[in-house]
């Protein structure tokens, strides 16, 4: 939780000095970091992590990655939850805590999605998202070491988001660890399909991979009952 922080404050130190590097898009005044950042998580998913995630995705049975996927994404909800009673949804914030009730008693922990056939629906918040029901400007997009796209207020976010997240806490630490790092491979498995596709596209990858997070970012504001008015060209187009 504090190499949250620690990794927020160094990548906006880092960006900040290298940020003189021109651009012509005014969301992405730091592009020459961030590009520089973007190939080096590029090289490590290359390397490691989908290597990694496709022999997962081979040995591990379908129904096994889902009740994992299912397991990690019943943690995050309780975290959803609490975000969207703070963004004012107290209605969402409720049906997702009973998501989280729900699939904690009946679907074996988590493991089984109970809830979804009852329709309660699952919808993500962070505490980025959170800020900018707030209010706040999203600021210079910016990209992480190792965690990708984010932007300086959704960065700012994130030693809530590692604090929130109930696996965080678990005990030993070593289980925790093993855990961490099912989960991330079992994302990236999710997303093959997708980054095959990018893959192959003949376009930029970084223009691509920006303007559909800033997008998507602008979208979950709105839903979360953010203004419909752009932040201004400067700050934001949103994921």
């Amino acid at each position: 939780m504090k190499y949250a922080a620690r990794l927020g404050a160094f990548t906006l130190a880092a960006a900040a000095l290298t940020g003189c590097a021109t651009n012509n898009n005014p969301n992405d005044p730091l592009e020459g970091f961030n590009r520089a950042m973007f190939s080096f998580n590029d090289t490590v998913d290359q390397v490691a992590l989908k290597p990694a995630a496709q022999a997962y995705d081979t040995i591990t049975p379908s129904f096994v990655q889902t009740g994992i996927g299912n397991f990690f994404g019943n943690i995050g909800d309780l975290w959803s939850s609490i975000n969207q009673i703070l963004q004012g949804r107290v209605e969402r914030g409720v049906s997702t805590f009973m998501r989280v009730a729900v699939n904690t008693t009946f679907g074996l922990g988590g493991v089984l999605d109970v809830a979804s056939e009852a329709r309660l629906t699952r919808e993500r918040s962070d505490f980025g998202q959170t800020l900018g029901k707030w209010g706040v400007a999203s600021g210079p997009y910016v990209v992480l070491p190792l965690l990708g796209p984010s932007t300086v207020r959704d960065t700012a976010g994130l030693p809530a988001d590692f604090y929130g997240d109930l696996w965080s806490y678990k005990r030993p630490t070593r289980w925790r660890n093993v855990g961490s790092v099912i989960r991330i491979v079992d994302r990236r498995a999710q997303l093959l399909d997708a980054s095959t596709l990018l893959e192959d596209a003949a376009l930029d990858k970084y223009d691509f991979v920006r303007d559909a997070y800033l997008q998507r970012r602008q979208s979950q504001i709105e839903g979360a009952g953010g203004s419909n008015k752009p932040e201004s060209k400067e700050e934001s187009i949103k994921p």
